[in-house]
């Protein structure tokens, strides 16, 4: 949530900040509602005072034996305007909170407006792998090795959905062995979040109102419970609602689930198989830190994605987005994308964001200052680390061999009983 503050000062630097994320604000009527609460708070606080002072009065009054009937019909009176003006000033509470509850995070200045046809690639790992056989793509290459199973996949759960079987189950396992280990190492707190979560986690995150259709409710439940689309959900509001020590900043956590997102399935060609589904396995890390503090913890989450896919040996760039390519809640990201040979194309596996102090103020997540006693917003980071429906097609399809064979990353054969390739099963 933004500060109303920072529009009151400049409101039409706030509009155009936001117009890079393709936003169109009109911040007239949340002015005039402001300004009305201003004055609605002086006359209430006025009238409070005013019938206070007509109260320390009525001692007196009946000393000097003086009708005091007329000064309790006065505090009366002004009790009476002043319940409806508290009527009025909750009224346009709610209409200014639901207002700035709809608007975007403001996009760091450095970032270029506009959509993703604005995104910037700004380095790369390696090279694009090239064949001198014809290639296969990852779905004929899950399917020949006995990976991964789509048709039955699709009889038991619909489309957008898989069934990772024998080698492919391990494959995947050992992906979240390796993330999950790293993290651990880097010193980053292992966290098992619950996959149900409440109406108040999402708004905490910035996903809702906007987002709010794109989630699995389950609305049989009372209070209604949604799906968890990442762990960042959870993650981002494990301290709402606290104040939390300076010397304990930065709280650095990760999380494994799986992930729960109704946009699945356009079903394009580049779409195929994994790419895009209902439920995928993600490891999400987040960070929580002080405001001075988090350019630098940004670039540590964008470092430790990269290293993953890094450590992979996978061909990857990072993009630099655009301010309307990024999320509601984010003041800035760079995206870690994998090349994936049959696309021709480069497909985000970790998008590392900032989102300042957004969605600490939605959350109420502060600290105190230890120098000034005062409290202050904390900020918030996340960055997968990492998704595997694209990381596992990437190793398939970079590191096939001639013989219909790939060969597996070696960080990841000791959670592979030492094997080295996968071949293709014997029909």
């Amino acid at each position: 949530m933004l500060d109303i503050n920072r529009i009151r000062e400049n409101p039409e630097a706030v509009k155009e900040a936001l117009k890079k994320k393709l936003w169109d604000a009109d911040f007239t009527e949340l002015l005039a509602w402001d300004k009305r609460k201003k004055e609605l708070i002086q006359f209430v606080e006025g009238n409070k005072a005013e019938m206070n002072r007509l109260s320390a009065s009525v001692p007196q009054a009946k000393k000097n034996g003086e009708d005091v009937s007329k000064i309790f019909a006065k505090v009366k009176e002004i009790a009476a305007a002043n319940a409806e003006s508290d009527k009025e000033l909750k009224e346009l509470e709610e209409k200014i909170f639901n207002f700035l509850a709809e608007l975007p995070n403001i996009p760091d200045d450095d970032l270029l407006g506009g959509g993703k046809e604005n995104n910037k690639p700004i380095r790369s790992f390696g090279k694009k792998p090239e064949f001198d056989f014809p290639m296969k793509d990852h779905v004929e290459l899950a399917t020949s090795l006995g990976l991964v199973d789509y048709d039955r996949a699709a009889k038991i759960a619909g489309r957008g959905a898989w069934i990772y079987t024998n080698l492919g189950a391990q494959l995947e396992w050992a992906l979240l062995n390796y993330f999950i280990t790293t993290h651990l190492k880097d010193g980053y707190t292992f966290i098992l979040p619950p996959h149900l979560l409440n109406e108040a986690s999402g708004f905490g995150a910035g996903q809702f109102p906007k987002f709010r259709e794109d989630v699995f409710w389950l609305n049989d439940m009372e209070p209604k419970r949604f799906l968890l689309p990442t762990a960042e959900t959870a993650l981002v509001n494990i301290y709402r609602d606290e104040i939390m020590k300076e010397e304990d900043l930065p709280k650095k956590l990760f999380a494994y689930t799986p992930c729960y997102r109704r946009e699945a399935g356009s079903y394009r060609t580049e779409e195929r198989g994994m790419i895009r589904g209902y439920q995928f396995d993600k490891v999400e890390m987040v960070q929580y830190t002080k405001p001075e503090d988090s350019d630098a913890a940004f670039e540590e989450l964008v470092n430790k994605a990269e290293a993953l896919v890094k450590g992979l040996g996978l061909h990857y760039q990072v993009s630099k987005l655009a301010a309307g390519d990024i999320s509601h809640s984010m003041a800035r990201t760079y995206d870690i994308e994998v090349y994936l040979p049959s696309m021709g194309i480069y497909k985000e596996v970790s998008s590392a964001s900032n989102a300042r102090d957004y969605q600490a103020r939605r959350t109420m997540c502060r600290y105190r200052d230890n120098a000034t006693g005062k409290t202050r917003y904390v900020h918030t980071l996340n960055a997968s680390g990492l998704a595997t429906s694209r990381i596992f097609p990437a190793i398939l399809e970079q590191f096939q061999q001639a013989d219909g064979s790939v060969v597996i990353p070696e960080v990841l054969r000791p959670w592979m009983g030492g094997l080295e390739v996968l071949k293709p099963i014997k029909k």
